[in-house]
This record gives structure tokens, sequence and C-alpha cells, in this order.
């Protein structure tokens, strides 16, 4: 397909581009393959190039003669154009359509790119498994590099090379990836040098109705433990949620099957309750009536930081198991590729000080995210104001950098990065001229053959007139364990992100403070209402799971 077919009227003149704090300019307006352009003959007058991916929806409207299309773009943008002509203005909105959401991953804008920058460093082997096991081999001898899914026929959604305990061959990890779900076995996902202990992950179990079980799964597991420790599952769905599971196949482990083991239920909401959090939270964020019971009722029907202070309070217990108490953790979901990834990134951060550098951060998302196959194409495939069905979207990673960005604000120096980077990682998920975010995990792009077809992200990043841009000037290296505060004070709206593009509705911070003190501090009180209660129901039977370890 030539991308000539899609673009009906590739100019017209005498547009007049209006978009957040510039003045309006008139210009002429191209359309290419992959960029929309408006440039303009005034001087000082700053070109506006849009990638096609990076728009989530349009709008048409007419007056008289005159045509507007408002594009609404992932990265929260609303921009207006005014296209004298009909005719035009119907051209360009179909082809504009048309080339923000072209099917084939190939004909996307990285496949195209050529870097006009000297590429000082290669980001594709930047952060490669051997040598984050490098850091741990130093440590411990007790865990090695398995070659099993080489040909990511173990399980596709994990990379060709990941870590496990040395006492387990290959042969029993081809038995325990049947066991568990999209066969996503129990890996390392990091070690605590400080004490020994261990995060792993892996996908739910598959024990169904009938209570299935397997040996070397058990094995797996134990062979974590040290000689008198026990561990902790941390399941990032309610009870509820797990015991359904069973009827379609899925499940939790067995206590009696795994007796050394505490399982723990964390609720942590996905896919399309987060999808509709965003959508609501966005709304609110754009509202211009100027009426704050409206804008508070909106932020609080979001949910969104109630999300947050989800996942920061069960990454939270994650590290408190690991550093004070001395034991391992698992953790898992459903398929263990999203709440899962969030958890085990966020413990990291909290315990592991090289994590909040910027090459640790971006070995961490490379290692926990990318390599661990989260998503990406699926998830990012549309932002807040798509109107389309919602088919796998969800703002998975967005949810992980605010809570970075939580963490960030309390601990101000401790972070080698700034709030920019963070920006910047997430506007790259959603449209980005790199192929580091393309594909849903190495499986995909290493068919796609990214390395060879495509520029690193880090590449870009990891140079020094760009790492400038990201560095934080009051970092200084703390190698302390950071605990970060989830009281529904301490947790605000990450303006940086969601009120960037309307900073002049000056009442919405007002609104926020209010919010905060009233709407989640109440909810806190709920919420110690629910666990009296649950620990009242749990005095009269003897086998309800525990809450907390």
């Amino acid at each position: 397909m030539e991308f000539a077919e899609l673009i009906k009227t590739p100019r017209v003149d005498n547009v007049v581009l209006h978009r957040p704090f510039y003045p309006a300019v008139e210009g002429t307006l191209c359309l290419t393959g992959h960029h929309l352009i408006l440039s303009s003959r005034q001087d000082n007058t700053e070109e506006l190039w849009l990638l096609h991916s990076n728009i989530d929806a349009i709008d048409k409207r007419f007056v008289g003669p005159l045509g507007t299309i408002i594009i609404k773009c992932k990265d929260f943008r609303i921009i207006q154009l005014d296209i004298p002509g009909m005719e035009e203005c119907l051209n360009i909105a179909s082809s504009i359509e048309a080339l923000s959401t072209l099917d084939s991953i190939t004909l996307m804008y990285p496949f195209f790119y050529r870097p006009m920058f000297e590429v000082i460093e290669d980001g594709w082997h930047s952060f490669l498994p051997e040598q984050e096991f490098e850091l741990y081999s130093s440590a411990t001898s007790e865990w090695r590099l398995s070659y099993v899914n080489k040909e990511f026929a173990v399980c596709p959604s994990y990379p060709p090379i990941v870590i496990v305990p040395k006492s387990i061959d290959d042969e029993a990890l081809r038995k325990v990836a049947p066991f568990r779900h999209g066969g996503r076995f129990p890996v390392l996902s990091y070690y605590h040098k400080k004490n020994g202990m261990v995060i792993m992950r892996s996908g739910q179990p598959l024990t169904g109705t009938n209570g299935r079980r397997c040996k070397e799964d058990e094995k797996l597991i134990n062979a974590t433990l040290r000689a008198g420790k026990r561990g902790y599952i941390v399941d990032t769905r309610s009870l509820n949620v797990a015991q359904q599971a069973r009827a379609k196949g899925g499940g939790f482990e067995q206590e009696a099957h795994y007796p050394q083991w505490r399982r723990i239920h964390k609720s942590i909401e996905r896919y399309h309750i987060l999808q509709e959090g965003l959508i609501k939270l966005v709304e609110a964020c754009n509202d211009q009536t100027h009426n704050m019971d409206r804008w508070l009722s909106k932020l609080e029907s979001s949910n969104w930081l109630t999300h947050i202070k989800e996942i920061l309070t069960t990454a939270c217990l994650v590290a408190q198991c690991i550093d004070r108490e001395g034991a391992s953790i698992l953790i898992h979901g459903t398929e263990g590729t999203d709440s899962t990834l969030q958890v085990t990134s966020l413990a990291q951060i909290i315990l592991e000080p090289r994590s909040r550098t910027i090459r640790g951060f971006e070995a961490l998302i490379e290692r926990e995210w990318l390599q661990a196959g989260h998503p990406f194409q699926q998830r990012c495939a549309q932002s807040a104001y798509c109107t389309s069905k919602q088919k796998w979207e969800s703002p998975v990673f967005l949810l992980f950098l605010d809570c970075v960005w939580q963490i960030l604000r309390q601990f101000p120096c401790s972070f080698e990065f700034n709030e920019t980077f963070l920006i910047m990682l997430f506007e790259h998920a959603y449209a980005s001229q790199f192929g580091t975010f393309l594909g849903n995990n190495e499986s995909e792009r290493c068919k796609l053959k990214l390395q060879q077809k495509t520029m690193s992200l880090w590449s870009w990043v990891n140079r020094p007139s760009e790492l400038s841009k990201f560095t934080n000037p009051l970092f200084e290296a703390n190698n302390l364990v950071i605990w970060p505060s989830v009281a529904p004070q301490s947790l605000q709206l990450w303006e940086g992100i969601f009120l960037r593009w309307n900073r002049s509705s000056k009442y919405l911070d007002e609104a926020y403070e209010e919010m905060v003190n009233i709407i989640e501090y109440n909810k806190e009180l709920q919420a110690k209402v629910n666990i009296l209660r649950r620990q009242l129901a749990e005095l009269e039977t003897e086998d309800g799971v525990q809450e907390s370890p």
C-alpha cells in the first residue's frame, strides 16, 4: 500500500492553527505518510509537526464555507485547524483518520525514521539479560541464566533468556510452563543483596475447579526459600476474583501444596476500569465550566488517585516483606503482564538505589516491562479521547509512571532523573519515531526485526546533549531504602501530564487540595471500616486468607 492512496488532499493554504499557549497561526497545512505539518512564513513562529500515530480522535464541524477539525492527541493535547473549503476539510479529515489508524506495524514511522544525530550507543544492546545477571552473580551463586525459551516455544511472552534457581533444570521449567497462565513460569525479578531475599513473578497457576497441582512448580518456588524462611505470594486480584478464575481454568496456589507460603490478596484494578478512569480524569481536566463541584465530582469518579494508592500500597508491602521481614515474594495476577509488573517495578524503586538512576531506570523498563512482556501495542493503541469500542487498551504504564512521579515528589533528591524524563517516556510509549515500544513482547519484536530496522529510544536519550534535559540537579545518591507515604494528603494529581495543556484553569489547584482533604480522607476512613469488618469476619472462620503478613 502506498501512503499517497490515503492522502486525498496533500496540501491546503490559509489554514489557521489554534493550540494551547500559542497565538493563532495562519499557514500551509501539509500531509505526509506519517506527519501532519503546518508551516507559516511568519517570523519566530514554531512549526507544528504532529505524528499521525499521536492522534487519538478527530471531530469535524462546519460554519458556512469554513470547516474546522478538532484533533485530540494521545498526549492529551487538543489542536484546532480552521480550513477554508468544505471539500478540503472533509478530505483532510478523512486522510488523517486513515493515516492515524494503520493496521500494519511495519507501516509506522519508526520503520521510516532515519536519525539526524550521531549514534554513540546502540540502545538495543544497552541492557541485555546477561549484563543484568552479572550484577546478581557477584552476590549469589544460587541463580542461573536459562535459555529454555530461546525459540519462544515455552512462553511466547517471555524473553529468550530468564533467570531461575540453579537447582531447577530446563526440563522442569518445561513442565511448569503449562501449569502457569500463558506459560509464564516463575522467574527472578529482583535479588535483594542486603539479605538474599528475592522477588519472583509469574502468571496465575491453572489449578481449575479440580485443584490441579504441579510438583515441579512447587519445587521451583520452594527453591527460592532459605532454610527456616517463609515466603509470601502476593496476588494482585481480590480473593473473590481469584476464586472466580478457577471456573475458567485459572486459580491460585493452594496452601496445602505450598505450606511454606502465605497468600496475600491485594486488589489492583485493570483493563477497562483503568481506561474508563483515564477518560473521566482527562474529561475533568478539560472541563472549562469553572464549576468546582462539577470538577470535584468528575475527579472523584475517575478513581485515578485511588488506583495510585492501591498500587503503591502493594509495592510498599512487598518491599517491607523483603527488607524488614526477610521473606521472599512471588507476585502474580492473572496474566502477570500488567499489575504484576507495576508492583515488581515500584518495589525495586523503593528497595534498589540503582533503579532511581537514569540508566538503572531504563534497565528496569527494559527488564520489567519490555522483556517481561507488557503488551504495549495493545495497551497504548488508544488514549483518553478515542470513541471506538475498547479492546485491550489500558493506561497501565502511565499509572506506573504516575506512581514513580509520586515517589519522586516525596524524595526529590533521591532520583537522578526528573519529571521531564517520565513525561518523555509516556509520550514515546503512545507515539514515537523509535521502535522501543512497538510490539507486545520480545517474540513479536524479533519477528519485526526492530533491532535491524528501527532506532532504539535509548540511543537518543543517552546522548549527553539529551541527558542534560532529563537530569535532576538536586540528585544526591541515596543508598537507603525509601518508604513513600500513601496517605491521601501525600498523593497529588500529576499536573505535568494532566494539566500541562490547560494550566490557565486556576480553580483546579484549589479544588484539588480540597478534594484531597475531604474526599480521599473519607475514602481512607471507609477503607479502615472495611478492614475492621474483614477482621471481624475472619474471627468467625478459621480458613480465611490473611490480608497482611
